[in-house]
This record gives C-alpha cells, structure tokens and sequence, in this order.
C-alpha cells in the first residue's frame, strides 16, 4: 500500500474513531422520555462533532477506494474496531474483558497482514 493510501487510510481511521465517541457521548444525556432524549442530543455539540466527524470520513473513504481495491479498503476500515474499543475504554471507562482483547489483537493482526502483504 502507497504511504498516500495509508495516510488517508489512518486519517480514516482517526474521524471514524472521533465519530463513534462523538455519538456515544451525545447517547449519555439523559432525558425523562424519548422525544426529550433525541430534542438533547439534537442541540448537543457531540452530536455535531459525530456529524462532522463522518461527513469528513465520508470524502477520505471515497479518497481511499480510490486509491486501493475495495476488498482491501475494506478489510482495513475493519481496523477500527480497536481504535474505537480503546478509545470507550479510555473516554467512557467501558469495561475491556481479557476475550474482547483477544479478540481485537487478532483483528489487528489480520488488518495489518492483508494490509501490507
């Protein structure tokens, strides 16, 4: 993969990344009902970072299968997985179970062999 590819590739990574945890903490206000939850998360920043965040990963997805094949870019869009999973951990303190870690330590080694086989 071309250091362009896997530039736009980690980039990517990082505004999907900041999306998921952009959104997840919009999701944390809590509200008495269910038209009051959506009304909050509407007006909160997080929302609009998550928002932004995707339409950004949106145009850097497209940059990316422009680049590589598609059962390639795909394959590494799967890498965040553990990004995402590292970043709740750190951010919202979600619990991370010894199989979990396992579990996505093979996923980054998987990303990392079809990517730069």
């Amino acid at each position: 993969m071309t250091a362009q590819a896997t530039l736009i590739w980690l980039l990517k990574i990082v505004a999907d990344t900041v999306g998921q945890l952009s959104f997840k903490a919009a999701a944390n206000i809590s509200e008495e009902n269910w038209f009051s939850h959506w009304r909050a998360m509407l007006s909160d920043k997080w929302m609009w970072a998550g928002i932004g965040s995707y339409v950004v990963e949106f145009f850097l997805w497209l940059a990316l299968l422009s680049l590589v094949p598609l059962s390639l870019a795909v394959l590494l869009a799967s890498f965040n997985i553990l990004t995402i999973t590292l970043g709740g951990r750190l951010v919202f303190k979600e619990k991370l179970t010894p199989r979990r870690c396992i579990a996505i330590t093979l996923i980054a080694f998987g990303v990392a062999l079809v990517g730069w086989a």
